[in-house]
């Protein structure tokens, strides 16, 4: 009777060791789950910083909110934008010398181009500096081209001021057609929604109340292709 008993209480305690292993591995945080610090570079012209539209409601600031949903409490984000209302890639190119951001961003997006399209700069200007600011915006996210995610141009023409002229269309697609293929070349991320902004003149509360930029529905669009990507770039 003796030895039974002690074979049960070894019983006991071997089932009360195991229950409280597992109790721990439950209630402790998964080891992976650690708290970040994240950042993210906005590289552009008008439709990055958000052209008559609200703060909040361009589209690096949407991406930037819908991103820190996904954090643990504890977690930063961070958001600089480099971009003004008009700039062509030789703008971006000498803002992006002239501010020199760090090297140490986690994310890296830029939409570049409409206004080489829209100011008639020479093809060739944009053939030339478009890779320059590529490699730079590489540079930025750490040095690698896996923190880069580049969007296509917006189609003005499906705007009151485009008023379906062809001409602009036929313009921005051979940029995007140009911007298109040297991502894919390089093996670079490329996000395409100018067919979002292609649905201005039939569903105008996809354009700004100036006639011309994306609203805030139209950012919110163009995060819903951004974001899935952006997660997995940040490993979230």
């Amino acid at each position: 009777m003796k030895f039974q008993f002690k074979i049960i209480l070894t019983s006991l305690a071997f089932i009360l060791f195991t229950n409280c292993n597992i109790d721990a591995t439950i209630t402790n945080p998964n080891q992976t789950s650690q708290a970040k610090s994240f950042k993210y570079l906005a590289l552009g012209d008008s439709y990055t910083i958000g052209q008559s539209v609200c703060e909040t409601c361009k589209f690096p600031i949407q991406l930037q909110d819908s991103i820190k949903k996904k954090l643990l409490s504890d977690s930063t984000f961070s958001t600089k934008i480099i971009a003004t209302t008009g700039w062509t890639t030789s703008n971006l190119k000498n803002a992006i010398l002239t501010e020199n951001p760090s090297n140490d961003y986690d994310l890296v997006t830029l939409l570049i181009g409409v206004n080489n399209q829209y100011q008639n700069k020479p093809f060739s200007i944009f053939e030339q500096e478009f890779p320059e600011i590529v490699t730079t915006a590489i540079q930025k996210g750490k040095g690698k081209k896996e923190n880069l995610i580049v969007i296509s141009i917006p189609d003005y023409a499906f705007t009151p001021y485009g008023q379906g002229a062809s001409t602009i269309s036929a313009g921005i697609n051979q940029y995007n057609s140009f911007i298109e293929n040297y991502c894919s070349q390089q093996n670079i991320v490329f996000i395409n929604i100018t067919d979002i902004t292609q649905k201005g003149l039939i569903q105008p509360n996809l354009v700004a109340t100036d006639g011309l930029h994306p609203s805030k529905l139209a950012y919110s669009k163009f995060v819903e292709r951004i974001l899935p990507k952006a997660l997995v770039k940040l490993g979230l």
